[in-house]
């Protein structure tokens, strides 16, 4: 199989066996970048920013990514949008395609994963595997230590509570939290006075 048709597999969502060694050396190569960037220096933006730009495959204006960051192809198969942050240990298990929309923040220990393995013990035996793409919205807030499954599309504005295990899609505009994931409940005008409980946002001072 040539490595275009392996490709075209990884990106369907068919199961495929992933070898071959143009596709192990291009992996690695873009491994060798994002090892680059997890030994930056917080004083080194323009040279995060500048790696960032090799190793993603779209990176919006305004991106910030706190090292480490772990992804199977250093962000090769991963489309951010403006403004996105990710706090410490985010996990892409890019073999697939993840988009994620402008403005969306990730807290610490997040893992989006495009990747499975069929339930098959035969076939995962043989370590087939096969990928979904994952698509986040805009504006969406990912709680610390949140897993978001291989296909799942969560919506713009939503909040994915902590500690959550996304495995089915989520509309916009909600709070949702659990294992699985469930909505909790709408965003709504009462989100607009409180931010935490009975704590009420003071508009003057921001």
């Amino acid at each position: 199989m040539t490595l275009d048709e392996i490709k075209e597999r990884m990106w369907s969502g068919a199961v495929y066996y992933p070898s071959g060694d143009e596709l192990m050396a291009e992996q690695a190569k873009a491994l060798e970048l994002q090892y680059d960037y997890n030994l930056t220096r917080p004083s080194e933006a323009e040279k995060r920013r500048k790696l960032l730009k090799e190793m993603f495959a779209e990176i919006g204006e305004g991106c910030y990514i706190e090292p480490p960051l772990h992804a199977n192809w250093a962000g090769r198969h991963v489309h951010f949008g403006k403004n996105v942050y990710a706090n410490f240990n985010l996990t892409l298990v890019d073999d697939a395609h993840i988009y994620v929309g402008d403005g969306t923040m990730f807290a610490p220990n997040v893992v989006v994963a495009t990747g499975a393995h069929p339930i098959d013990p035969t076939l995962r035996a043989g370590a087939y595997q096969y990928n979904l793409s994952v698509r986040i919205g805009k504006n969406c807030w990912i709680g610390a230590g949140a897993v978001i499954l291989p296909g799942v599309t969560i919506g713009d504005n939503s909040v994915i509570g902590a500690g959550s295990v996304v495995t089915h899609d989520i509309p916009a505009n909600v709070v949702a939290v659990g294992n699985p994931c469930r909505v909790l409940r709408e965003i709504g005008e009462r989100d607009k006075i409180y931010y935490y409980k009975d704590r009420k946002i003071d508009y003057d001072n921001l």
